[in-house]
């Protein structure tokens, strides 16, 4: 679980904050994601670091967005943290160190559920630079990713470890599919700028 607002030195995109009711918010979502993608290069590669663990309903959103995004099998980004092989506090170190030895300056997108405020529950932000994992819950966790994306599960101050656990897994399923179907869906667009008709996903 990651910090709501995390410190952004020079940050040239603003922050995206949204509720997941409002209409068209995958538009909105999906539109946001691309200017971040202008920063990527054709040809690097974008990693998707779903942090999380499925032992906790309000943490379990990174792992069902990782889950989902998986499920499409595409070879136009790569994903880490599922249900099945959650990233997490314990591995999260090891992760990161194996993608970069892995891939060569990768576009690190990380995704993870945080607390906030009670008005800001159940919305989903995009924000420009990494996610600080664990640093609600008051945890040292290495930072991650270019950009990030995380949905406002509960709301946060006091007793977090209690407030994830009895988060309502229907607001988290939805913030999920709206992450995941977002994420892929702007990654396949912004896919079509650089590659051949002939090898575009359809």
């Amino acid at each position: 679980m990651s910090q709501i607002q995390p410190s952004l030195p020079s940050q040239e995109i603003p922050y995206l904050k949204i509720a997941h009711t409002e209409p068209g918010i995958k538009s909105v979502i999906i539109h946001r994601l691309l200017l971040h993608f202008a920063k990527v290069c054709p040809g690097q590669e974008i990693v998707i670091v779903c942090i999380g663990t499925d032992r906790s309903t309000g943490d379990c959103l990174g792992p069902l967005v990782g889950t989902s995004l998986s499920k499409w099998n595409s070879k136009h980004f790569h994903v880490y943290g599922t249900l099945e092989e959650p990233v997490h506090a314990m591995n999260l170190k090891d992760t990161l160190q194996h993608i970069n030895e892995k891939f060569n300056l990768p576009f690190i997108i990380g995704i993870d559920a945080c607390l906030g405020q009670t008005s800001s529950v159940g919305s989903i932000q995009v924000v420009q630079g990494p996610l600080r994992p664990g640093a609600g819950v008051n945890k040292e966790l290495p930072p991650v990713g270019d950009i990030h994306v995380t949905g406002i599960v509960n709301v946060g101050g006091f007793m977090e470890y209690f407030v994830l656990q009895n988060t309502r897994l229907s607001l988290v399923m939805r913030l999920s599919e709206i992450i995941a179907n977002s994420v892929y869906a702007a990654i396949k667009e912004w896919n079509r700028s650089f590659i051949p008709l002939g090898q575009r996903e359809q």
